[in-house]
């Protein structure tokens, strides 16, 4: 019993003393690899990590419409990479078809030569290019671990790069731009380099909405395939999605605005048009057409002269269009009425010594205010505007908006000039400021004035983005706060002379919109050159809004030098077709009563 019952004792202890050793051996192989060659290791895990920090980029947000179409969004693309110093390493072997029995494969040695011309097939480079990548990165660095071969691949390149399964080659998800509906819209959302930065239009002037940040992370590769390693990533910095812009714009509006424009541009042999559509009791902008207009998609496509928007960039001087704004604010500073009265001839000689003309000749008139802008006498605006002072009508010009820049804030967006005010304007320009001379203006202004006295006297910030959701979710939005500029009785007043401009002007017919009271002035201006001489074309333009009677939106429409029709008989048939077509759009309910008939003369 006694020797039978040592046995076990006796391998119990051997047992354990197998465990003493094991459990030494384990700490000797973790004090040899933590201390005593942890340095060395460290180095070894160095050689095979990634040295150059891999960027992961986040996506630039999307731009939609009102509606939430989508105008520009983010797509995959890939940049294709190598190591250097793994591919100087020597032959890719690869398992092909054993040509004796093609049921095997055999292992076969394909040169570096070889794989670089494959390489280079796919991504459009010589071997001998590819070649020079390596070498170059290798120069610089005999212990290069990263260069880039291409960047901005499609889909279908990146597959056929994967097909070839180079174990050195790497590629990394690369978000790039699109805009699905190529030009619409074109001018105002602008584009992106190649390189993903901001380079005109919303998409520049939206940049810290729009703009994604990106992170960095490094990572082991497998030495075999140049893989990484599960679990090895290293995050540097954390990418971050950029947010999502939606606009005023209603992308439908805005197509068939700019086919309207463009067809009258090539019509009339005109330079360049822009028209506008804005909300009367909103300031919200509908539409921004300008033609020539360009897509994003490819901008180097379009003259860069056409790449942006005119609509807030190409100041100008407004002509007739701006004598609304002159009868407006002489009726809210109690100086006239409609029915106030003036005689004027032909041609006046201001008091101060300044001279001009009508572009019509007629013998002296008896006009009403009401008939200075029927007939678009600048004499007889000039006679009723020098019943206000000059420096509270340049007051007036400033709360309606002009001198400074909307707030839609657009890229290189210009303030328009008005002179330096009456104590730099000359005897000259302080009557030709009356009707719309001597001071400039952009089409956006134009259409926020009309907006004003279409409101009822209050202006509306000028609002093109309707708000910035970021990628947490949180919302910003431009303020809407209106300003009034002139009372409501003033604003009234003007708005029905407009009307009997549209009913008894020489365009009466040509932009009628049966069903529908409409308020409108038209404008031909002279156009100054760089060298502020007068250039022998004209900019021609018609403003108005509808219903008169219950004000929903504006259209403002300009022609710059339209060769073949150089008068605003070029612009009011673009007013008709898209007045027209925003309040069938938008099913405006018509007007339920005729408009007033005012008298022109007394």
């Amino acid at each position: 019993m006694n020797r039978i019952s040592r046995h076990p004792m006796r391998r119990i202890l051997a047992a354990g003393v197998v465990l003493v050793v094991l459990v030494v051996l384990f700490v000797v192989r973790l004090v040899d690899i933590q201390v005593l060659r942890a340095s060395a290791l460290n180095e070894q895990a160095d050689e095979v990590r990634s040295t150059e920090p891999i960027a992961v980029y986040g996506a630039r947000g999307d731009i939609l419409d009102r509606n939430g179409a989508v105008l520009a969004d983010s797509v995959m693309r890939y940049d294709v990479a190598l190591s250097p110093k793994n591919a100087k390493k020597g032959p890719v072997v690869r398992e092909e078809p054993d040509p004796a029995d093609p049921s095997k494969t055999v292992r076969v040695e394909v040169p570096l030569e070889q794989i670089a011309a494959e390489l280079g097939g796919v991504v459009g480079l010589t071997g001998d290019q590819v070649l020079g990548i390596i070498a170059a990165a290798l120069a610089d660095d005999p212990d290069s671990d990263f260069a880039y071969v291409a960047k901005l691949v499609d889909v279908d390149t990146y597959e056929k790069i994967e097909a070839l399964d180079i174990p050195w080659v790497v590629q990394s998800r690369h978000p790039s731009r699109s805009y699905p509906n190529g030009a619409v819209a074109g001018n105002l959302l602008g584009f992106v380099g190649e390189d993903g930065k901001a380079q005109a239009g919303l998409e520049l002037g939206q940049d810290s909405c729009l703009a994604g940040e990106d992170g960095e992370v490094t990572y082991i590769p497998s030495l075999q395939d140049w893989v990484e390693i599960p679990g090895t990533e290293v995050v540097h910095k954390q990418a971050k999605d950029g947010g999502t812009l939606k606009l005023t714009i209603d992308a439908d509006l805005q197509w068939e605005v700019q086919r309207i424009a463009e067809a009258q541009r090539l019509a009339v042999g005109a330079q360049w048009a822009t028209v506008t559509v804005m909300e009367a009791k909103t300031g919200k902008l509908l539409a921004v057409a300008d033609v020539p207009t360009v897509d994003p998609n490819a901008p180097s496509e379009t003259d860069a002269a056409d790449r942006g928007s005119r609509t807030f960039t190409a100041p100008f001087e407004p002509g007739s269009t701006f004598k609304a704004v002159t009868a407006a604010s002489l009726i809210d500073a109690g100086k006239a009425n409609p029915l106030s009265q003036v005689m004027a001839g032909y041609s006046y000689d201001a008091p101060n010594g300044a001279n001009f003309q009508d572009s019509f000749y007629h013998d002296d008139t008896p006009y009403t205010l009401t008939g200075a802008l029927i007939d678009s006498s600048n004499t007889a605006t000039a006679k009723f505007g020098e019943q206000m002072s000059d420096q509270a009508r340049f007051e007036y010009m400033q709360k309606f908006g002009f001198g400074r820049t909307s707030e839609v804030g657009f890229p290189a967006e210009e303030s328009g000039d008005l002179n330096g005010g009456p104590d730099e304007w000359d005897n000259q320009t302080t009557y030709t400021t009356m009707f719309g001379q001597g001071l400039t203006t952009t089409a956006v202004q134009i259409a926020s004035a009309y907006q004003t006295i279409a409101n009822g006297g209050v202006r509306m910030p000028v609002q093109l983005v309707e708000s910035c959701t970021d990628a947490d979710g949180e919302v910003t939005s431009p303020s809407t706060d209106g300003t009034r500029v002139i009372s409501e009785q003033a604003a009234s007043e003007t708005g029905q002379m407009l009307e009997n401009v549209y009913t008894k002007g020489w365009l009466a017919d040509t932009w009628n919109i049966p069903g529908y009271r409409v308020a409108a002035k038209t404008g031909t201006a002279q156009v100054a050159g760089p060298d502020g001489v007068y250039l022998p074309g004209y900019l021609v333009s018609v403003s108005g809004f509808a219903p008169a009677d219950d004000p929903e939106f504006v259209v403002s429409v300009s022609y710059m030098d339209p060769v073949k029709m150089n008068s605003s008989a070029a612009s009011a048939p673009v007013f008709q077709q898209v007045m027209s077509q925003v309040l069938k759009k938008y099913r405006t309910i018509p007007s339920g009563a005729a408009a007033p008939d005012l008298p022109a003369t007394w």
